[in-house]
C-alpha cells in the first residue's frame, strides 16, 4: 500500500527533494554535486542557472560557481524540449541522444519555414565543428561569422537555429561565457570521457535522478519534464526498481526517493529568494502545490514562458522580486502576493546580494 501523504507533507518533501531544505542522504558541496543529484537543471537564463545553483550552495558565490563550470563540473545545453539546461558534463551526450533527439522532430517545419535543408543544417555544424576542433572555443558572433565566411545565411533566426542543431545533434555545446558573450566548444571536448548507457538503462537513471530531485512525482510529470512519451516515462520509472517508493498524495499515487520515506515531515516554514528559472516551479506540469492559481500571471506574465523570479515562503509562492546591477549595489525591488514578512524576506534577498558579492538595497511598494 503506498504511503499517505497529506499535501503539506507532499510538499515538505518536494523542497527537501529539490536540496531547499536539509536532505537525509546528501549534502552538497560543489557545483558537481548538485547537478548530477538533479540529472539536468534549467538555465536558459544564465544568471538564473548560477542562482539556482547558489541557493543550494550557501557556501558558493558566483565567483565559485562560474570557476566550478570553467572547470567542467558541468556545461548547458539543449538536452531536453529545445531548452538549456546545465548538466553533468559526462552525461550530456546520452541525454542527447536519449531526449534531446526528441525535439529534432520539428526541425524540418522549423527549417522549411527559414528557408533551408537538412544538408544546409548538418553543414552548419561541420563547418562549426572544424572551426572548433583542437581546443578551440568561439563566442556566439563568431560561430555566425564563421558560417556566413562558409557562405551559410545566419540571418534572422537561422542562426540560433543552425547553433542549437549542432549542440543536439552532439557537435557542440555551450561554454561558459567571456564577459556577457555566450561561447561554444566541441562536445567531444568539453566531456571527453562521456557515459554509455543502453536506452533502459539511460531511462531509468534519469528517472531515478528526477524522482530523487524532484518527488513525490507522476509518470506524467517525468514525462513533461524530459519530453518523452508517457509510455517510455512509464518504462523508466518501471526500470528504476526499488529506488522509488510509492506513495498518495489526494487521492493520486506518485513516486518519491524511497529513502525520504524516513525524512522529516514537518511543515515547511523557509523563506526563499528563488531564480525565476528555477526547478522549484519549471520542473513540474502542475505546479499548484506550490503556486495558487491567482498568483499565475504575476509570476508568469501573458503565459509567455518567462518566468519571474519568486519569494517562497511555506512553500509556497508569495512574491516576486526583480533586481538591478548597478555600480557597487545590486537594487532589488520586491513585489508582494501575500502578506510578507519583511525582515525575513530582506535576509533572504541579502543572502542572493551576497551571492553576487554586492550590498543590496531592498525596494518595497509604497
Amino acid at each position: 500500500m503506498p504511503v499517505r501523504l497529506t499535501a503539506s507533507e507532499a510538499l515538505a518533501l518536494r523542497m527537501t527533494s529539490l536540496l531547499l531544505r536539509p536532505h537525509p542522504t546528501i549534502r552538497p558541496g560543489a557545483v558537481a554535486d548538485v547537478v548530477e543529484w538533479f540529472g539536468a537543471m534549467q538555465a536558459q537564463d544564465l544568471a538564473s542557472g548560477l542562482w539556482s545553483l547558489g541557493a543550494r550552495l550557501p557556501a558558493l558565490t558566483q565567483v565559485d560557481v562560474q570557476a566550478a563550470l570553467e572547470r567542467r563540473e558541468a556545461l548547458r545545453t539543449w538536452p531536453m524540449r529545445g531548452t538549456v539546461h546545465l548538466v553533468p558534463a559526462r552525461d550530456a551526450r546520452w541525454m542527447l541522444e536519449l531526449t534531446g533527439v526528441r525535439s529534432l522532430a520539428g526541425a524540418a517545419t522549423r527549417r522549411a519555414a527559414l528557408g533551408f535543408d537538412a544538408v544546409t543544417a548538418d553543414r552548419a555544424a561541420e563547418v562549426l565543428g572544424t572551426a572548433l576542433a583542437g581546443g578551440g572555443r568561439l563566442t556566439r558572433a563568431q560561430c555566425l561569422a564563421t558560417l556566413n565566411a562558409a557562405g551559410i545565411a545566419t540571418d534572422g533566426q537561422r542562426g540560433y537555429h543552425l547553433l542549437w542543431y549542432a549542440s543536439v545533434r552532439g557537435v557542440t555545446c555551450l561554454a561558459p561565457n567571456i564577459g556577457t558573450e555566450q561561447t561554444f566548444a566541441l562536445l567531444d571536448e568539453w566531456a571527453p570521457e562521456p557515459h554509455r548507457f543502453e536506452r533502459d538503462e539511460a531511462l531509468a537513471t534519469l528517472a531515478r535522478r528526477y524522482v530523487r530531485s524532484h518527488g513525490p512525482v507522476t509518470a506524467r510529470e517525468f514525462a513533461g519534464w524530459t519530453g518523452l512519451t508517457l509510455t517510455d516515462a512509464r518504462r523508466g520509472f518501471a526500470a528504476a526498481g526499488d529506488a522509488l517508493a510509492a506513495v498518495e498524495v489526494d487521492g493520486e499515487e506518485m513516486l518519491v526517493d524511497a529513502a525520504l520515506l524516513a525524512a522529516p515531515r514537518d511543515p515547511v516554514d523557509d523563506l526563499l529568494a528563488l531564480p525565476g528559472f528555477d526547478e522549484y516551479l519549471l520542473g513540474y506540469r502542475d505546479r499548484s502545490l506550490m503556486l495558487d492559481p491567482a498568483h499565475r500571471n504575476a509570476v508568469i506574465p501573458g503565459n509567455n514562458g518567462v518566468f519571474q523570479p519568486t519569494v517562497v515562503s511555506g512553500g509556497r509562492v508569495e512574491g516576486t522580486w526583480k533586481r538591478a546591477v548597478g555600480r557597487g549595489r545590486v537594487t532589488i525591488t520586491v513585489r508582494p502576493l501575500a502578506a510578507l514578512d519583511r525582515p525575513r524576506t530582506e535576509r533572504a534577498l541579502a543572502r542572493y546580494a551576497a551571492f553576487l558579492g554586492l550590498p543590496p538595497a531592498v525596494v518595497w511598494p509604497d
